[in-house]
């Protein structure tokens, strides 16, 4: 910065950096790319200067699907759900990229940390991207939601192979990934941070993927994990024993987390002198550097016992200086071995001074974090064999959520597949005491009718992510059970015993129509469509609408969280005691009072309450007003 080269801050520097804030994205090489924000901003589209940037067939076209305002909305599934009204875990059924829209009000910048497990791209995989960009808005979400006549998300309405033969192989992966993960930035806190796992087809792509979206400077680390503990003799060529998991802060305010110390790392700690400062391990008191390197470095230092002097090896020097190693004596810091047998001395680094934890590194072995095999037995041991083919092990999420997360903090996970992420927050919940919440999404996807888990029952993948988190949650349960009777000096498991209270429960809420009327332009003289339109006015709620599924749709649309306390009073839900008021039964004068007693910040009722009684609409709208509440219909 010009600050420390002695001149001040020019006022486009200022600018500049504030918009950098807001818009990473838009910045290449430390320089504004005015082509790129204008496409952020939702204006001219079009990518055609050459230069240093990630671009790729239909990335035009991606921006706008994902500046596409949703219409769409989460509606409760209570008969589906665990514990639905004390939970604050979430499990959403749908597209995610839907659901990403329409959590952006509701949760920006409230989400800790993400992770997701992405298709990889290997050839294989069937995922959905928007690849007939030709095709009108309606047209599109009608092809996301074609469904069979069970009611089932179809595959070949939904999902398209990305075949490697395929010549725009990469962009449709890119196209599928890049408005999910730029929506998804907008969900993470200021000190927020992401995890992608990925392989090697798509890694190259990834990096310079989340470069545009978050910003170089916010790449954190590519942790390699080994996924397999070993060599197979089917593998071809050279056998891929690992996978990355790329991490990506969304600013400078992420604060890293550091690992425990297990058990066996603080074995390494004792206290053989009986020091006051408490346990303590050596450390080597000499460098890697040589005399030639550190000349200051290379002295003699005297034996406690012998008297003689001790001289550091020319290419190996002390570690610190002679005025540090007198102040190192003098602290009773060096250990020269039982009975100073040690011809060198030690450093005794005590576990009271050091930092409460272990730096994580880019390096995660199998041994402590698990493997694909681990992933598959936690999974057949819950559900069945084979029911899901490629689960996460839940010792990697557990290290992926110590690592990023506290807590009281939202994690989410918008490819939940089996659930394997839901899985560990609820079991390092357990094992730190936390209230983490977790937010799940995962697309109904048809099981195939030949499958293991289309034989056990489970129609959707989705089906058994929830099932998956109903055993974890009764069998965290029962340890806690177990765990509180045990403490008490009892052994009989009656039931009346009390047990740790923990949340092991769900809400389900799935992607569903607005429960309000769209309006859409209409193009041409059609009379009959402007009248359909029109009616609008009148009352724009839809005909399958419910109450409660209005409830929690102005939820969302009103900023407030699914986990939102809802009181309902005369007819009016109560949100989180006084933030908002919905009127959606009937309106009397006495209900208007009712509601103003309540001294909400806002109101938001129905305007077909009002209908035919012009004079209580008004006399609302002042009384409102004089109460100093923001009244809205809709």
């Amino acid at each position: 910065m010009q600050l420390m080269e002695g001149y001040s801050l020019r006022p486009e520097q200022m600018k500049q950096a504030q918009l950098k804030a807001l818009f990473p994205e838009v910045f290449s090489e430390g320089k504004i790319d005015w082509e790129k924000l204008k496409a952020t901003l939702g204006e001219d589209i079009t990518f055609s200067n050459e230069r240093y940037v990630l671009n790729w067939a239909g990335k035009s076209e991606a921006f706008r699907v994902m500046q596409t305002p949703g219409t769409k909305t989460l509606i409760p599934a209570k008969d589906e759900s665990s514990d639905f009204d004390e939970t604050e875990h979430i499990f959403i059924e749908g597209e995610n990229l839907e659901v990403l829209k329409v959590l952006q009000k509701s949760y920006f910048n409230k989400v800790k940390m993400i992770y997701i497990d992405p298709p990889y791209n290997t050839g294989n995989d069937s995922f959905i991207y928007p690849d007939k960009f030709a095709e009108s808005k309606e047209a599109y979400q009608k092809r996301v939601g074609d469904k069979d006549e069970e009611g089932y998300l179809t595959r070949d309405g939904m999902f398209r192979k990305n075949s490697k033969e395929n010549g725009q192989y990469h962009s449709n992966w890119l196209n599928m990934m890049f408005p999910r993960l730029f929506l998804a930035r907008n969900l993470l806190r200021d000190d927020g941070v992401i995890f992608v796992s990925i392989d090697d087809n798509e890694v190259h792509n990834l990096r310079l993927l989340m470069n545009e979206i978050f910003g170089e400077e916010n790449f954190l680390a590519s942790i390699i994990w080994q996924k397999k503990y070993a060599v197979s003799a089917d593998d071809p060529g050279i056998a891929s024993m690992h996978d990355y998991i790329i991490c990506y802060q969304k600013s400078e305010r992420f604060k890293r987390i550091l690992l425990p110390r297990t058990e066996k790392q603080l074995v390494r700690y004792t206290n053989l002198d009986d020091d006051p400062r408490g346990p303590w391990s050596s450390d080597n008191y000499i460098s890697n550097k040589s005399k030639d390197e550190r000349p200051t470095l290379w002295y003699p230092i005297i034996h406690p016992k012998t008297g003689e002097e001790v001289w550091p090896d020319e290419s190996a020097v002390w570690r610190y200086s002679k005025e540090k190693h007198e102040i190192m004596v003098k602290e009773n810091r060096l250990y020269w071995g039982p009975d100073f047998s040690y011809y060198k001395p030690r450093l005794k680094r005590f576990l009271s001074e050091i930092q409460d934890g272990l730096v994580p590194s880019t390096w995660w072995d199998f041994k402590e974090v698990g493997h694909n095999d681990e992933g598959q037995k936690e999974t057949a041991e819950l559900l069945g064999k084979k029911i899901f083919s490629t689960p996460k092990p839940v010792r990697l999420l557990r290290r992926i959520l110590e690592i990023s997360s506290k807590r009281e903090d939202i994690c989410f996970d918008f490819f939940a597949g089996s659930n394997s992420f839901a899985h560990a927050v609820m079991e390092l919940n357990k094992a730190d005491g936390g209230r983490r919440k977790y937010i799940c999404v995962q697309l109904p996807e048809a099981t195939d009718e030949k499958s293991e888990a289309w034989k056990a029952g489970y129609r959707t993948i989705a089906d058994i992510a929830k099932e998956r988190i109903r055993r974890v949650g009764g069998r965290l349960q029962d340890e806690m059970h177990a765990e509180a009777l045990k403490k008490q000096g009892q052994f009989d498991f009656e039931p009346e015993a009390k047990a740790k209270k923990a949340d092991v429960g769900f809400k389900v809420f799935k992607l569903a129509d607005s429960n309000f009327k769209q309006w859409q332009q209409i193009s041409g003289k059609d009379a009959a469509a402007l009248e359909a339109q029109m009616k609008l006015f009148v009352d724009p709620v839809a005909e399958n609408a419910t109450v409660e599924n209005m409830v929690y749709e102005l939820l969302l649309k009103s900023g407030k969280d699914l986990n939102s306390k809802i009181e309902k009073t005369q007819g009016c839900f109560v949100i989180n005691e006084n933030e908002i008021v919905f009127m959606l039964g009937e309106a009397t004068q006495e209900i208007v009072e009712a509601v103003i007693n309540i001294k909400p910040l806002k109101v938001v009722a129905l305007d077909k309450l009002f209908m035919g009684n012009d004079q209580l609409k008004t006399n609302t709208v002042l009384q409102m007003k004089d109460a100093g509440i923001e009244f809205k219909t809709i």
